[in-house]
Order: C-alpha cells, then sequence, then structure tokens
C-alpha cells in the first residue's frame, strides 16, 4: 500500500511539470493548467497534513472509541445497577405491603380480643352489680321483715296489755296474786324437803 502510494504521489508531482513543459512550449498558460496546479497544491497539502496528522488522529479516534465504548459499559452498569435497585425496592415495597396487610390482620385481631375482654369484664361487672343489688335488697327486705315483725310485737304487746288491763280488775289481780303466791310457796316447799 505504502508503494501505490509513493507511486500516486509521484505521479502527480511530475504531471505538473510535464504538462507545464507542454503548455510552456505553445507560449502560453491554459486553464487546465491553472486546475491542474490546484489540484497537485490540494493533493500536497492534505496529502502532507495525512502524513503528518494520521497517527494522532487515529489515536485520538481510538482513545474517543475507547471512551465511548466505557461510557456505554458504565451506562449499562449504570442502568443494570438501577434495574437491580429498583426490583429490590419493588421487593421491599411489595414486603412492606405484605407487613401492612399483617400489621392491619394483627390489629383487628387484636381489636377483636380487647373487644371480646371487654365485653367480658362488662359482663362480669354486670353480674357482680347484679349480685349486690340481690343481697342488698335481700338485706333491706331482712331488715324490713325484721322492724315489720317488731312493730307487730310491739303492736301485740299494747293490744294484749290494752285488753289485760280491760279485762283485769282489781277483784281479779287479786285472786291472781295469791295463786302467784300460793304456787312459790308450794315450789319453795317441795324444793326444801327434797
Amino acid at each position: 500500500m505504502r508503494r501505490a502510494l509513493r507511486s500516486a504521489l509521484f505521479l502527480l508531482l511530475a504531471l505538473p511539470l510535464l504538462l507545464g513543459a507542454s503548455a510552456e512550449e505553445g507560449g502560453h498558460a491554459s486553464g487546465t493548467m491553472d486546475f491542474i496546479g490546484k489540484v497537485f497544491n490540494f493533493v500536497v497539502l492534505f496529502g502532507a497534513l495525512f502524513l503528518i496528522l494520521r497517527k494522532p488522529v487515529r489515536s485520538m479516534l481510538v482513545k474517543r472509541t475507547a471512551d465511548v465504548a466505557d461510557s456505554i459499559v458504565q451506562a449499562e452498569t449504570g442502568r443494570n445497577e438501577a434495574e437491580s435497585r429498583a426490583a429490590g425496592s419493588r421487593a421491599k415495597a411489595a414486603g412492606l405491603a405484605g407487613q401492612v396487610l399483617a400489621l392491619k390482620a394483627e390489629a383487628e385481631a387484636e381489636g377483636k380480643r380487647e373487644t371480646e375482654r371487654i365485653a367480658q369484664a362488662a359482663r362480669e361487672e354486670a353480674e357482680r352489680l347484679k349480685k349486690l343489688t340481690r343481697q342488698e335488697l335481700e338485706g333491706q327486705v331482712r331488715q324490713g321483715v325484721g322492724e315489720l315483725k317488731a312493730y307487730a310485737a310491739a303492736k301485740a304487746t299494747d293490744l294484749a296489755r290494752e285488753r289485760i288491763r280491760r279485762r283485769l280488775t282489781p277483784a281479779i289481780q287479786s285472786d291472781l296474786i295469791d295463786k302467784s303466791i300460793d304456787r312459790l310457796t308450794r315450789l319453795h316447799e317441795e324444793s326444801a324437803a327434797r
């Protein structure tokens, strides 16, 4: 390839000389010669630039290609990491949703247990109050019955006393006293005889 490049370069360098010599023989410069001169200058300028800048441009392009490849690899790695974090976040979110549901179910169960405990405590308190009320009522009934008996006994005593007073005349009273004295005397004599 270098050989072909050298040959083309030699031909380009030699071509204006050959053409220029023939144009000078005719005595005037043609437009074709001007064009060929410009092409020759172009080829020389850009050929020299190519030869001078070929290695730095190639190394720059290789470096730039490597940088782009590295950027692509980094972007791919970042995308994979982001996807894995997103998957982890989705898994955590699903786990949190499960935990929320579990906590909600546990709270509902605890609420039911607490409601049952409160209801049981209320039933026990109601039974205790019923028993206490029943005992209090029974006590009041006993007290009322006792008071009624005392009242009835007092009334019966008063009534008996009143009857006895009406029926007991001084003669009957004197006779009863005499009979009591006789009975006491007999009891005293019997106890002394023994």
